[in-house]
């Protein structure tokens, strides 16, 4: 029973999705298709009246394949795939732009169709090079100034046919033509204003009456009665299709025919090399364009349905359905935003909702072939002026407010006013170009210099003796430390060199660390030469640490350095694996010139000499002595690893002993060193607990091993010892953590 009852709720659930889906394709088709018909009079109304018809066929075909083909390869589950308003305006900017150039109308509808396929595949190469992601980081100003360039241009282009105006004076869409047509009043087609007016009425006030019925139709519908109504009230020529200019007119016939697709195919024989110049960057424009489209929307559909898409997988189908569209004689297409939230809202839950709608679209066009003839293109031009208008998005205005986005505000405007003044091809171009700007801006705000300190702030984690630590924070400022971070490229020499050239006067070395670089060129290289000249100077050193041998750039920046000269055997520039060995090693050289620091072989310290034990007496330091022992261990042996028990305590007589903490992987990380006169293992010696870390030898070591249960039994015969040595022990890790609380402020504040 309990099998049975999951059975059925799994099937009742997935009926119900399919219904959903059913559902929200109906919907998205009703939204998707008239915009569909009114992008495609976009494109073909430019090459003149005659080929309106052509435009509304090429929009619908659009609608079908795409709507049908991208779901099957893409699979974003709800997207709805169709002809977009960024398509329409690329290649009604193209198509004047051909004619402009004295191309044949015939001629310039087979470009198009190249224009297409040639965008279709540069957005399967796209989706192969996985460059769904990249397209995702071009900068919000570049992409917002470019949808509302697109939003202008649609505008000025539906103006005059919401006037009626077929064959103005002007003889284009420009500002100066535009404005001479619209004050030529006798030019005007009252018919055609007032359904323009009360379709764009409608599609504003439709969401606000019901959300059940998309905005697009019922404004399609309000502008269909009010055509009718002005045809049977006053202007009875409105109800006739021969020669009525004010309406798509018949869609067979020259409008469309499977002859008339091969006979544009065949045109393709006959394209140059000049032709495909002269379309390969609208075909780019208008690949980038769909891409950003399309993943935009995607991004909104995760958003609402909590999920994630593959960009580079939606890439593909969508660069599939626009090859399938463009083969057809329909015009591309992306992911659309108004139709794909109308599914959503619909009902629809997977990709089959996508594939629906290509194939209601299909079932209407069958069934309502006839009826499109009748539809107003100033209803279209009323839909599109609203959707133009939503296009533009009214935040770039709040970018005028503040100093810091003042630029992002004239980025918008460029790509704008570019793209109205002369085209999106343009317009792409000063996008692209203000994008490397905005780059380069973030690039030179943020500091290359993630932090700052001196060598009498922070220090290497060798463990040093009191009279080395006391050298050291009186002289360690001779040591500059600076992490860098991001691109150290021709923006941001001069910055870095800024923020260092102080230092570069009195420093006596200077510690680059590499590990957060990203990149290096040329300039940065040729300024790090300068660096160490400065410091040559006065007898410093430039230090490298943690050079990246492979940068997201693919660089190996030793060998780099290497190459151009920066490393040489003479230069006085040291490259060290890790920060600290390189911290190391100019506290060695500060330490030397304090004269502490010991040369050649040392000899084993005897037990009254360790630093812990200093100033103890005799009888202490023999009591001492006889729980202490000697061991040795050469260069790399463990001395104790982490969750060995153990209870003893470590004096080191001679050489160094490094203590690190095993992590995953076979790796390790690199706690603390202790030299000679130092000691180690106290923790376990306190409290008697399993050892927290692993000691190894570094060079060939003596020890004094000191064991907290013999300890304890000499103790007994003298009483004064143990108080004495964990007194000691406790001045000695106050200090320890006093050094730690140093090096964790220097950490903070720089």
């Amino acid at each position: 029973m309990i099998m049975n009852s999951s059975a059925s709720a799994t099937s009742s659930t997935a009926s119900a999705s399919r219904i959903g889906d059913v559902w929200g394709g109906l919907a998205a088709m009703l939204v998707a298709l008239p915009s569909a018909v009114a992008f495609g009079l976009i494109i073909y109304s430019v090459l003149g009246p005659e080929y309106v018809a052509q435009g509304a066929i090429a929009g619908i075909i659009g609608t079908i394949v795409i709507g049908i083909i991208a779901p099957l390869f893409g699979g974003t589950p709800r997207l709805i795939s169709a002809p977009c308003a960024p398509a329409a305006a690329v290649l009604a900017a193209l198509v004047a732009e051909l004619l402009s150039r004295g191309i044949a109308s015939d001629k310039a509808v087979v470009l198009l169709i190249l224009v297409a396929l040639l965008s279709a595949s540069l957005q399967f190469v796209f989706g192969i090079i996985r460059g769904g992601r990249l397209i995702k980081y071009i900068p919000y100003p570049v992409v917002a100034g470019y949808l509302s360039g697109v939003g202008v241009l649609i505008f000025l282009s539906q103006v005059p046919k919401l006037f009626g105006i077929t064959g103005g004076t002007g003889g284009g869409t420009g500002s100066a033509s535009l404005f001479t047509d619209l004050t030529t009043t006798a030019l005007w087609q009252i018919p055609s204003l007032t359904v323009g007016i009360i379709t764009m009425i409608v599609m504003v006030l439709a969401p606000r009456i019901t959300r059940g019925i998309p905005a697009p139709i019922l404004a399609l519908a309000g502008g269909l009665l009010a055509y009718f109504g002005l045809g049977m009230l006053l202007y009875p020529e409105l109800l006739t299709l021969t020669d009525n200019r004010l309406v798509i007119g018949q869609i067979d016939g020259s409008g469309f025919s499977l002859t008339g697709i091969t006979d544009r195919w065949s045109g393709l024989a006959n394209l140059t090399v000049a032709d495909v110049h002269l379309i390969l960057i609208p075909a780019i424009t208008l690949a980038v364009l769909l891409s950003i489209d399309t993943l935009k929307t995607c991004v909104i559909v995760d958003a609402l349905t909590r999920s994630r898409h593959n960009s580079n997988k939606e890439l593909i189908g969508q660069s599939f359905g626009n090859l399938a569209s463009a083969v057809a004689g329909g015009m591309p297409g992306a992911g659309t935003m108004g139709a794909t939230l109308i599914n959503i809202n619909s009902g629809g839950k997977t990709r089959l909702s996508g594939i629906l709608e290509g194939v209601f679209a299909l079932i209407a066009f069958l069934l309502l072939g006839s009826f499109i003839a009748w539809v107003p293109i100033a209803a279209l031009a009323g839909i599109l002026i609203v959707v133009a208008y939503r296009m533009v998005d009214p935040n770039i205005l709040y970018l005028i407010k503040q100093k810091s986005t003042v630029f992002d505000f004239v980025v918008v405007a460029a790509v704008i006013v570019t793209a109205v003044a002369y085209n999106l091809i343009a317009a792409s171009g000063v996008g692209l170009g203000l994008a490397i700007l905005l780059f380069l801006r973030e690039q030179i705000r943020g500091s290359v210099v993630r932090r700052k300190t001196y060598g009498n702030q922070t220090f290497s984690k060798k463990r040093r003796l009191p009279e080395e630590v006391a050298v050291l924070e009186q002289k360690g400022d001779q040591t500059v430390v600076c992490e860098l971070q991001g691109s150290l490229f021709f923006g941001t020499t001069d910055q870095l060199f800024t923020e260092l050239e102080t230092d570069l006067k009195t420093k006596k070395y200077l510690i680059l660390d590499m590990r957060r670089v990203q990149s290096v060129d040329f300039t940065a290289t040729h300024l790090l030469d300068q660096i160490g000249a400065r410091l040559v100077d006065h007898d410093g050193t430039l230090i490298f640490s943690h050079l990246p041998p492979n940068l997201p750039t693919g660089q190996d920046l030793q060998s780099y350095f290497d190459q151009v000269g920066l490393v040489k055997p003479t230069r006085n520039v040291r490259i060290f694996n890790e920060l600290d060995d390189a911290l190391e090693w100019t506290e060695e050289r500060i330490l030397e010139q304090a004269g502490l620091l010991q040369t050649g072989t040392p000899t084993p310290l005897e037990l009254g000499e360790i630093n812990l034990l200093k100033g103890f007496d005799a009888e202490t330091l023999q009591a001492l002595a006889s729980c202490a022992e000697q061991h040795s261990y050469q260069t790399g042996q463990l001395i104790f690893k982490r969750g060995d028990v153990g209870d003893e305590m470590f004096l080191i007589r001679r050489g160094t002993v490094r203590i690190v903490l095993p992590l995953a992987g076979a790796r390790e990380y690199h706690l603390v060193t202790f030299g000679r006169g130092d000691f180690f293992g106290d923790m376990a010696f306190i409290d008697n607990a399993t050892r927290s870390a692993n000691a190894v030898a570094s060079v060939s070591t003596d020890l004094y091993v000191i064991s907290r249960a013999k300890f304890d039994t000499i103790a007994k015969a003298y009483p004064q010892m143990d108080k004495k040595v964990f007194f000691r022990l406790a001045r000695a890790l106050a200090i320890r953590l006093r050094q730690t609380d140093a090096a964790l402020h220097a950490l903070e504040e720089s």
